[in-house]
């Protein structure tokens, strides 16, 4: 058992925050056990998972005001502690990891550093921050629909999405169960391996043979992302062998995938919280309302019809990879926008995005996320998606190209 440091213990919280990514009530460091094998490496927490004496915020203050202290301590954040990390506090989400923006109404946004101006992407917006800044050597997130591989991209750092249900989501705030994952973003390709030998099961090695650049999926981002997309596509292509595909079978699919998962994911989040938004009524800011709105207004009908899709995608995305290969795409469908944006310029960006990200949210796919730069040297990002299971094996292929290219530092 760790022991608790409070924020009114001398040093316990010794973290210069001026970008805004730790939460008010998530000021507090617990220690590693010396000697293992993350000692000397310090990270953040998403105030999703839960830290058995101290509140879990979800982003939101009714949500923390509702919910009692946890008794118990996520496995995830566990397991890095026994293996000797060191946790410095708990990072900003935005409000029940529901949005890929980065703001949070009661909150506020995290600074972008590696973007300045610019939004740092959500929901584990805290986390990227943090990373980005260097305030932390890596941070846990989540991902339900883009959350992690969306700010990763923003921020200029490592990420995934990690294969459904391989690593625990018990003592963490749900989202929508039936999509969310937990998953780490880190700044450099050595720690982000290192973290994920500890977490991930140490299965047998996978061996891509087939490196697959699907251009309708590559439609979905800016013309920005093309060189990079297509850069690590050559590098691929010169260890197995490739092929430019089409993933989808019309050219209005990928909508129809986008769609499909926001009714599935949706309606799981009703059916999840609706008991505790009817009886809290909870303050959410307009963005997150609105989407609040569209869950409890899908019927069971439409989730029902989005969930045979949904089975439909699984079956033909993991038909596309095989066993044995592995696609190269967007993270993003952007850069990161402006601060100032538009609600206009932020839906088009999200409907892009989730046409991206959704791919591996319907399927349970893994994907890790390798960060470059743009030519004006903005941050994006560009992913792996690989078989079900191959995690690690996706990483270790992913920092191997990264070694190869202009990763942005």
């Amino acid at each position: 058992m760790n022991p608790i440091q409070t924020a009114a213990t001398p040093g316990a919280f010794d973290i210069d925050d001026r970008i805004g990514a730790f939460v008010p009530h998530g000021r507090y460091r617990l220690d590693g056990t010396p000697g293992g094998p993350l000692s000397g490496l310090r990270f953040g927490v998403k105030d999703l998972f839960d830290i058995a004496g101290q509140p879990t915020g979800a982003g939101n203050p009714d949500w923390q005001r509702s919910h009692p202290v946890p008794t118990r301590t996520s496995a995830v954040v566990q397991t890095l502690l026994d293996a000797g990390a060191d946790m410095i506090g708990k990072t900003l989400t935005d409000e029940i990891a529901y949005s890929i923006h980065g703001d949070n109404h009661h909150y506020g946004t995290p600074q972008n550093v590696a973007a300045p101006g610019r939004v740092p992407g959500g929901s584990s917006s805290g986390s990227a921050a943090a990373v980005a800044a260097r305030l932390c050597d890596f941070a846990l997130g989540t991902d339900t629909g883009g959350s992690t591989r969306v700010p990763a991209s923003y921020c200029g750092v490592w990420g995934l999405r990690t294969t459904f249900g391989l690593l625990s989501c018990a003592s963490l705030a749900p989202l929508s169960p039936s999509f969310d994952t937990a998953t780490w973003l880190a700044h450099d390709a050595t720690t982000f391996e290192r973290v994920g030998q500890t977490l991930l099961p140490q299965t047998g090695g996978v061996a891509f043979k087939r490196a697959l650049l699907p251009f309708d999926v590559l439609e979905q981002a800016d013309a920005v992302f093309h060189p990079a997309v297509h850069g690590v596509y050559e590098i691929l292509q010169s260890m197995m062998q490739g092929e430019h595909a089409r993933l989808t079978t019309g050219e209005a699919e990928l909508e129809n995938w986008r769609r499909a998962y926001i009714s599935a994911s949706a309606y799981d989040a009703w059916q999840t919280h609706k008991d505790w938004i009817e009886q809290q009524s909870p303050a959410f800011g307009p963005a997150v309302q609105g989407r609040w709105n569209m869950a409890r207004d899908t019927s069971a009908e439409t989730a029902q019809a989005a969930r045979q899709k949904q089975l439909l995608v699984r079956h033909q995305v993991r038909a596309f990879l095989g066993a044995d290969g592995v696609a190269v795409i967007p993270s993003a469908a952007s850069v990161a926008p402006l601060r100032d944006a538009t609600p206009e310029q932020i839906d088009d960006i999200r409907a892009r995005c989730f046409r991206i990200t959704s791919i591996a949210g319907l399927s349970g796919l893994p994907q890790v996320s390798i960060p470059l730069a743009a030519p004006d040297g903005l941050p994006i990002g560009v992913s792996l998606l690989g078989p079900a299971g191959s995690d690690l094996a996706l990483i270790r292929l992913a920092t191997t190209i990264g070694q190869a290219l202009p990763a942005r530092r």
